[in-house]
């Protein structure tokens, strides 16, 4: 994997709580990365540790610019960083166009190529008539849109997005999945951060799921899935002449059984242990005509919360364990 963000042992404390502990994270470049976990589980320290707005009290974050090594992450960095934080925030009175040529120069473009290129996006995103309006005019979907914007505009290497489609009705959704799905194929790397387990199912690549401060699960989606797959299978069969339960192996258990008016069944079943998808076919071929045929595999719902039960389930042994040896040392 080409990595271009290395997250190496990062730990982060205020007074008594533990934000992060030793997490580790790879962000493979130029691919989309899901940074997931529930609320208050640490995701949104360690992106303001990589945007340099905290330090870590331990551990070290990487950039990998090059193939000649990695440079230890720090505040001349950040003009590679485009961050589109969860909590909004435009100054109300100011004039839009006024405000985002301000922040387009705070990035480092001149004011001839911010413009340039501030128009562009405006134009694309339909809010062009509003350049002379002030923020407080705008509603919370286009003021949004400025601040994508504005996050873009400097072409920044990492694109760093919380919660980015929070507010946007499917339409203007769309139009920024699009757009992120274009940003990465122009060479972006991007660090999404979200609850919306659709958004990760379409775009990312690779995901870390974080809870009660730990890193708990990281990989490629497709792999993830794999790894958490139930065995299920849903089929649908013509011709068929004999009762299911002659051929389908004793292991399997019938989620579901529906026969239409066309004298075709549709089939969920589900196996206690792993099968070869062969050996099943194999085992149905001479009782019926197989229509369709598909494994179920698991959402990144389903993995996100059982992944996060267990890890609540854990935390309750552990703290059990620990109030036990201190009665015992009492």
């Amino acid at each position: 994997m080409d990595t271009y963000l290395n997250i190496t042992e990062v730990t982060k404390r205020y007074a008594n709580h533990l934000a992060i502990e030793k997490v580790s994270v790879q962000v493979p470049r130029q691919g989309i990365f899901g940074l997931l976990g529930p609320n208050g589980a640490g995701k949104t320290t360690l992106i303001r540790i990589i945007n340099q707005i905290i330090g870590a009290d331990e551990g070290a974050v990487y950039l990998v610019r090059s193939q000649s090594g990695s440079e230890r992450l720090g505040p001349e960095h950040t003009r590679y960083i485009g961050y589109l934080p969860e909590e909004r925030g435009l100054y109300k009175k100011m004039k839009v166009g006024e405000q985002a040529m301000y922040l387009a120069q705070l990035k480092g473009l001149d004011r001839f190529t911010a413009k340039k290129r501030l128009q562009q996006w405006f134009e694309k995103f339909e809010i062009g008539n509003w350049w002379n309006r002030k923020v407080e005019e705008l509603s919370k979907g286009m003021q949004q849109k400025v601040q994508f914007v504005v996050t873009v505009v400097h072409e920044p290497e990492l694109l760093i997005f919380d919660e980015p489609f929070s507010g946007f009705d499917p339409i203007n959704v769309n139009l920024l999945r699009s757009e992120i799905l274009r940003l990465r194929d122009q060479g972006a790397t991007i660090l999404l951060s979200t609850h919306n387990m659709a958004s990760v199912e379409e775009l990312c690549d690779h995901i870390a799921l974080i809870n009660q401060s730990r890193k708990i699960l990281d990989g490629s989606v497709e792999a993830i899935k794999r790894e958490y797959r139930t065995h299920t299978f849903e089929l649908k069969l013509s011709s068929l002449h004999t009762d299911i339960q002659n051929f389908i192996p004793s292991q399997f258990e019938i989620l579901h059984q529906h026969r239409n008016n066309y004298g075709e069944t549709t089939l969920r079943i589900k196996s206690a242990v792993a099968i070869e998808t062969n050996t099943l076919i194999q085992r149905i071929l001479p009782h019926a005509n197989i229509i369709a045929f598909n494994e179920i595999l698991p959402t990144m719902n389903d993995i996100f919360i059982k992944k996060v039960k267990e890890g609540s389930v854990d935390d309750k042994h552990r703290d059990s364990a620990l109030l036990s040896n201190i009665a015992s040392s009492i």
